[in-house]
């Protein structure tokens, strides 16, 4: 417990600290409001319904949009695996959605389909090169023994992706959704502050910058960084179940798999 105040609590209290006195300093809400004001903002705008429907209809959308683009990139690299075909015609592709920049896409699919859950495709497509290089990655990397192994014994392609493929991709999954999560609220965000679709947290900080309320700026900001934080340790937990859930299994005294 005392770690963890040390290593987490004191630092935050040490940048609000900071925080704080730059604003004394300044002394100008509209240049920047300090950690009261924007607690005080926060506290109005949680009393408000439509505070509440912009931050599910964001976080409902960017997840959306997160998890599409985290499953179509680990099949997608799975097959490049596979078939190194696939990962040539893909790779063209990938490097595009890297490359351009978010407003580019969602300037595009503005003038497709208009402004109406625009974070969905474009979170989508900022997650999809994220999950897929780094999932292609932890294929590469399978140790070649193991499958040797599995395919002298003729073990099934449903146990090879248990026991074998999904241990060792762990920590790739990892590191890409730690990372994704981070990019999915970061560019869904920025593309409702673009498309300003109705009732979202995008629109709430466009209306804040128009009206010069910083204190709201900061406090919209906030929500996003919590809703992200709290995402991506759910997520964290649940690779971490599905580890322990898919660890390979222990050789009982009688040379059968326990659990198998």
């Amino acid at each position: 417990m005392k770690q963890s105040v040390k290593s987490t609590i004191l630092p935050i209290a040490a940048w609000l600290i900071i925080w704080q006195l730059v604003a004394v300093i300044i002394h100008n809400k509209i240049l920047l409001a300090g950690p009261i004001e924007t607690i005080s903002a926060l506290v109005s705008l949680s009393q408000t319904p439509s505070f509440w429907q912009s931050v599910s209809e964001s976080t409902g959308r960017i997840l959306t949009g997160f998890f599409a683009g985290t499953v179509l990139g680990i099949l997608a690299a799975y097959l490049a695996y596979k078939k190194s075909a696939v990962g040539h015609f893909l790779k063209p592709l990938v490097i595009t959605l890297k490359s351009v920049p978010v407003a580019s896409f969602v300037i595009l699919l503005l003038i497709w389909f208009g402004s109406r859950g625009i974070s969905v495709p474009i979170v989508a497509m900022v997650v999809f090169p994220i999950l897929y290089l780094n999932t292609l990655e932890g294929l590469k990397s399978t140790d070649t023994k193991l499958l040797e192994m599995a395919g002298v014994f003729r073990m099934p392609m449903t146990r090879q992706l248990r026991y074998i493929f999904f241990p060792q991709l762990l920590p790739f999954l990892k590191g890409a959704v730690k990372l994704a999560i981070g990019m999915s609220f970061k560019s869904g965000i920025a593309a409702e502050v673009i498309g300003q679709p109705m009732n979202t947290i995008g629109n709430g900080i466009y209306q804040a910058k128009i009206y010069l309320e910083t204190g709201e700026l900061f406090a919209w900001t906030i929500v996003v960084v919590l809703i992200s934080f709290i995402c991506e340790k759910l997520c964290m937990l649940l690779l971490d179940l599905l580890g322990g859930k898919f660890r390979p299994s222990r050789i009982s005294n009688k040379g059968k798999a326990v659990g198998a």
